[in-house]
């Protein structure tokens, strides 16, 4: 009986730790999913900062003065 009872409890802990586990690994994911938000958000003003031209081409840039 006390085996039982043991192994019971065993398993018990092992489910709580993987229940913590699986919480910790969700909070991840919610986080990493607001930082794709972000960076989605910044990658389409960056292409709509260069389709607006106000970002020129390498080799339409006026060159600095000292040159």
């Amino acid at each position: 009986m006390q085996d039982e009872e043991n192994r019971l409890i065993d398993i018990e802990m092992a489910l709580t730790e993987n229940e913590r586990q699986i919480e910790d690994l969700n909070q991840v994911i919610i986080s990493q999913g607001k930082q794709i938000d972000r960076l989605v958000k910044q990658v389409q003003y960056l292409f709509s900062q260069l389709n607006q031209d106000t970002v020129k081409p390498q080799n339409e840039e006026t060159p600095p003065p000292h040159y």
